[in-house]
């Protein structure tokens, strides 16, 4: 398969969702999501949280079943969806000074299948609506993708290779953030992992922003600077004291502003050219009322982060150069 768009995909504009599918899209999904508000607000609970807390259950409902005809992805997914126990926390604390645990989680973290890792100061803004999060650290955990599977997305009942490829990493988040927090209660101190797919309390791409992962996408996925659009990211609160990691710019966000890859290689369309106020503040936003009838009805999808030029290794590099150049930080 060359690196152009996979064959099986519809071009844009040329796919319409069933009459069935769009009777269950019961209200729009970018007001609640807060397409147009001027205020900053907690994001409110959507997509793979439990169905009964949004109003696109059956639909949510009808795309685990979907993706489920997939060769492969009920067992690709089975390990995202077992959750190790968590032990005790220690009566004894580990007293190293913020800056030395925060490198110790970093070693322990890498070492048990996280790609990358970043901690941020919680903010409450990252916490979805309904829920509460008292511990004041977030710390975030990147699952890089295997390209040559991601780039077969979206999947069939004849090919399941990429959607598999998204429950292995989900898969990989789950044990990865169990075993940070595990290891962090065994150093005295209470922690919480927040895996994919399904939601809970914890919004992850910005907390990921912040420390210093990456960069907001026009596909509304984080691009990193070391696997592109091609990761899945995992979390875990805590109250460990620990230094936080800096936010980073590498260009990304402007090269989003004129590039189209994603535009164009998107069914529905759901993706803008510009950016949109959203709960406050302005960014990347995908439609969510024409992205989610797609995605339902194609098995999961994934293309947005596959066509990405970022997520391409033969291209990331030279990207980075070249900004890097044209910003004089080479």
């Amino acid at each position: 398969m060359s690196e152009s768009l996979n064959p099986r995909r519809p071009k844009r504009g040329t796919w319409t969702p069933r009459p069935e599918t769009l009777a269950l899209l019961r209200v729009s999904g970018n007001a609640i999501n807060g397409v147009g508000e001027n205020a900053p607000r907690r994001p409110s609970p959507f997509f793979w949280h439990p169905p009964d807390q949004h109003p696109w259950g059956d639909l949510q409902l009808l795309a685990r079943k979907n993706s489920r005809k997939c060769p492969g992805s009920m067992e690709a997914f089975q390990g995202a969806y077992t959750y190790p126990e968590l032990i005790s926390v220690a009566e004894d604390h580990n007293d190293s000074s913020p800056r030395e645990l925060a490198e110790a989680v970093k070693h322990f973290a890498l070492s048990h299948e996280t790609d990358d890792i970043g901690i941020a100061a919680m903010d409450p803004l990252y916490v979805f609506d309904g829920y509460t999060i008292e511990h004041p650290w977030v710390i975030v955990l990147a699952l890089a993708h295997n390209y040559e599977r991601l780039r077969q997305v979206p999947s069939d009942e004849s090919n399941g290779v990429g959607v598999c490829d998204v429950g292995d990493q989900y898969a990989r988040g789950t044990r990865s953030s169990y075993a940070v927090a595990n290891w962090i209660r065994s150093q005295g101190y209470n922690a919480d992992p927040y895996p994919g797919p399904m939601a809970s309390a914890l919004l992850l791409i910005s907390p990921a922003i912040a420390a210093g992962l990456g960069e907001l996408g026009k596909h509304g996925s984080l691009i990193s600077p070391r696997f592109g659009a091609g990761v899945r990211l995992a979390g875990v609160t805590t109250d460990m004291p620990l230094t936080p990691t800096a936010p980073i710019h590498f260009g990304a966000d402007e090269f989003c502003a004129h590039c189209q890859v994603c535009t164009h290689a998107c069914p529905p369309g759901a993706i803008t050219p510009k950016k949109q106020i959203v709960r406050g503040v302005e960014r990347w936003y995908v439609n969510f009322d024409k992205c989610i009838p797609y995605f339902v009805e194609a098995a999961t999808c994934g293309i947005c982060i596959a066509e990405c030029p970022w997520t391409r290794p033969t291209v990331r590099p030279k990207l980075l150069e070249k900004l890097a150049r044209r910003s004089g930080t080479e």
